[in-house]
This record gives structure tokens, sequence and C-alpha cells, in this order.
């Protein structure tokens, strides 16, 4: 399915719309108050920015340094160089520990690394325990945002999904469940609540990782993320490599944003820094911590034009604002990583040629720059990433051969002129059928808007005619001068 077909699909689709204009409401409004409410929010915004560019250029220092760190503290780091390496890590780790129960918190990186599918395929039974993600997994669905998955469904489906896969409560009607938001979660939390005590393996994402100190932090607004990563015995943590900060200093800048930008809270319910696997004298936690450090593209991305876009801290800030996002959703981008940043992400990571369109899907506005907590050029690298694919597909034909044409044109001032006569011309003939419609290849411009009329004369004539007229009233001048000479 086409890109076009996708946004078609969205655009007709009045459910999804309702949703996703709810959404935009709500996020906007939160996150406008909170990020007003903090003191010299665009001076934290610039170091926060600051603190970012410092770990990218300097990545491969702090991720010898977090190796070393967290090692020392009694974790494990493995290196993967791409998805495949990855999902295999997990699965080696997974098997080694005996145990055919996963349990995963929300984790954007596995959704990269398709790694639900890999340890399936190796006979584990994988359970998503964020809320969002449990629902999709239900309905057998993909996240559509980067921080709220589901942020495509209404109650009513979370409703249907339940009743039809957990059963309908004894003594509440389909009518009853869809309206009441406490019975919803507490049917999920009692269904989870074995997955965390059964699961011998539990899978989570990094939001940032501190290189001096090793340590990991994990920001949530639900209680499985620290289940996740303290009841199962081995605790596997995947993260991008570009998700490393320097201090717990720098950790502390970031983490005022993110949540702001993200939920529109000063900071998440649950913000927890784990330091490594249980001690000898600790009675909880994992007996064992693996961290996944994940490439799968994002070292090649730093000699490039779009590494700008490795600064994101995954807040979907930029979703959120954005006019295409907030018509379309998540699902017409065909990636995991949607909107503005996913359209930069996307075809870094997985391929100019395959994904470079979505750059396409755009305004250009700049709204998603000015929300951006560390305030990324976007629109900008939107219009490299289309350049980009361009060269890497050598463009569409037709356009081609239209471009062409408009270059040749421009070179020939008679054809430029012929060309706008035949232009207002025809434009004439059509005025009188009502708002005027490019046609062919052209017709997506006016399909959602009107073409400006063409003058019926165009700029040069009006030049011509005014240059004439100045030079007749200077000859007129001049004639009643002569009269008075002697």
């Amino acid at each position: 399915m086409t890109l076009n077909t996708r946004i078609e699909l969205a655009l007709h689709n009045p459910h999804l719309q309702r949703a996703l204009d709810a959404n935009y409401t709500r996020s906007q409004e939160k996150r406008n108050i909170s990020m007003g409410a903090l003191p010299d929010s665009a001076l934290v915004r610039n170091r926060a920015r600051a603190i970012r560019l410092e770990a990218l250029r300097n990545l491969d220092q702090y991720l010898v340094q977090l190796e070393t760190q967290l090692t020392a503290r009694g974790g494990v780091v493995h290196w993967a160089a791409n998805a495949q390496d990855a999902s295999a890590v997990v699965a080696r780790i997974a098997k080694a520990a005996c145990s055919r129960l996963v349990a995963k918190s929300k984790s954007m990186v596995s959704e990269e690394i398709h790694l639900n599918k890999r340890l399936q395929a190796d006979g584990f039974k994988v359970v998503e325990t964020d809320l969002g993600e449990y629902i999709l997994q239900l309905r057998n669905d993909v996240p559509s945002h980067i921080v709220a998955p589901a942020i495509h469904l209404t109650r009513a489906d979370v409703a249907e999904t339940f009743e039809e896969q957990l059963g309908l409560p004894a003594g509440v009607t389909p009518a009853q469940l869809a309206t009441d938001i406490p019975l919803l979660t507490s049917m999920a939390r009692t269904a989870l609540r074995t997955v965390f005590i059964e699961a011998g393996v539990g899978v989570s994402g990094v939001n940032f990782a501190v290189a001096d100190t090793g340590a990991l932090c994990l920001v949530s607004n639900e209680g499985n993320g620290r289940l996740v990563t303290s009841l199962p015995r081995v605790h596997i943590a995947l993260m991008g490599i570009e998700r490393v900060v320097p201090t717990m200093a720098d950790l502390e800048v970031l983490l005022r944003v993110l949540s702001r930008s993200a939920t529109g809270q000063n900071i998440t319910c649950y913000t927890s820094v784990v330091c490594g696997p249980r001690r000898a004298q600790e009675p909880d936690g994992p007996a064992e911590l693996h961290l996944v450090l994940v490439d799968n593209g994002r070292a090649a991305m730093l000699g490039g034009e779009l590494a700008e876009a490795l600064l994101c801290i995954r807040c979907g800030a930029c979703l959120n604002v954005c006019p295409v996002y907030r018509e379309i959703g998540g699902h017409a981008y065909g990636s995991v990583y949607p909107g503005p940043i996913g359209a930069l992400v996307t075809p870094a990571l997985g391929g100019m040629r395959e994904f470079g369109e979505l750059a396409q899907a755009s305004s250009l506005c700049g709204a998603c720059q000015e929300v951006c907590p560390v305030r990324i050029d976007i629109p900008t690298m939107l219009i490299k990433t289309r350049t980009l694919h361009l060269a890497a597909t050598g463009g569409a034909p037709v356009w081609n051969a239209g471009l062409k044409i408009w270059s040749w044109a421009m070179r020939a001032p008679w054809m430029y002129q012929l060309g706008l006569r035949v232009a207002a011309w025809g434009a004439a003939l059509r005025a009188t059928a009502g708002p005027l419609r490019l046609p062919g290849p052209l017709a997506g411009w006016t399909d959602h808007r009107e073409f400006p009329r063409i003058a019926s004369t165009s700029f040069r004539a009006r030049w011509a005619a005014r240059q004439r007229g100045q030079a007749t009233k200077a000859s007129a001048a001049a004639k009643r001068t002569d009269r008075w000479e002697f």
C-alpha cells in the first residue's frame, strides 16, 4: 500500500479523525501550560540541546564510559550492529534464563528491531505490559504514536477488545464497560498481575543512560516499568546508542523538558534509575541486568546530513503539533517512528529509497521545531530528506519530464510568454465551471485548495505598457517645453 493510499484511508476515517482531534487539543494545552510554568524555559531548552550535542560529538567516549561503569556495577553490556543482532542477543539471553514467559514494558527500539516476532518464533510468550501496548497486542495492532501507542483508539474500542479477549465482568453490560475507565484498567491489571510474577525475563527500553555512573533512567506513567525491571530474575534493557548523557546533572535537565513536552507534566509518575542488578544485601531486584546497545544505522547517521535527528529524546511533541500527523495519524506513515521526526529517522535507518517519501508528508510550517525541547531543525532536514530521496530514486518520470519542460520554458522568453497566454486562456475557459482545478498529476494541489486565478495580462505586458506610457508622457512634456524656447 502506497503512502498516498494510506493517507487517503486515514483522511476518510471519521473514527480516527475524532480520536486525533481530541488528543491534539488536550496534549497541546497541557504542554503549553507546563512549559510556560518552567522558569527560564528557553534557557533550559538551550541547555538541553547543548547536552545532546555534546553527547553526540563524543558518543564513542561516552558509550565506552557507560560500559565501564555499568560493568563495574555488575551489569553486562552487549553491542548490536543491526536489528538482527539485537534481537538475537535478547533471544540468547532469554534462552539462558530458562523462562518461556517474557514481560515487556514499552520500548520503541523493540518495535524497531521487531523483537516480539523473533522471540515468538523461538517459542517465547511475549506479553506487553504497558496498557496502550497491551491493548494493541490484544488487537494484533501496532503503535501509532511514540508516547501514546493506542492514541488512535477510543474507550469504546478498548471496551470491545477487552470484552472479546478478557471476557465481560459479571453484572456489567457492554455499554457500562465502555464508559467505566477504572473498570477497564482493573481488568488489564488483573490479567497482567500473574505475568509480572511468573515471567523470568523482563524487557524494557531506556530513556537515558548516564555515562559517568552507568545508571539507566526509565520514564513512565505506569507502574509496569518498575515491575518489569525488578520482579523477573533477568532484566534486559534495550537502548539506541544515541540515548546516552554525560552526567546525572545533565539527566536532570533533560527530564525537566521531556515530561513537559511529552505529557504536560512537571515529572512523570514513575522516573526510575536502575544502577545494576541486585546486590547481595538487597532483598529484591533482578539477578542479572543486560544492556543491549543498538546501532542499526545510527552510527552512519552521525556523519550525514540528518545527524541532528539523533538529538531527539522521543517526547512526541512534534507529532502532537504537526498539522499532517493530526489528520492522518501514525499508521499512515507505515513505519515505527511516525510524524515529523519519524520522516527523518525512518529513512535514515530504514533506507532513503524505501522511506524517503515520508518527508513529503509535511507542510514545512515549522511548528515541530518550535515545540521541540532540544530545538531540532526538523523543517530544514525534511527538505534535505526530499533531496536525498530524489537522488536515491531518480524521481517520478512524469515530474522529471514536467520540470525539464519548465526549465526549458524559463530559459526561452518566447516560450515562457506563450505558456502564460495558453494558461490564461485555459483558466478563463474553466472559470465558468467553478473553482480552478489543475489537470493530471497536478490535481493533488487543488483537491483541497483553490488555485489562484491567472491574470489576464502578464507582468511583462503590464511593464511594457507602463514603460510605453512613461515614454509617451516624456515626449509630450518635451514638446510643450519646445514651444516656449526662443
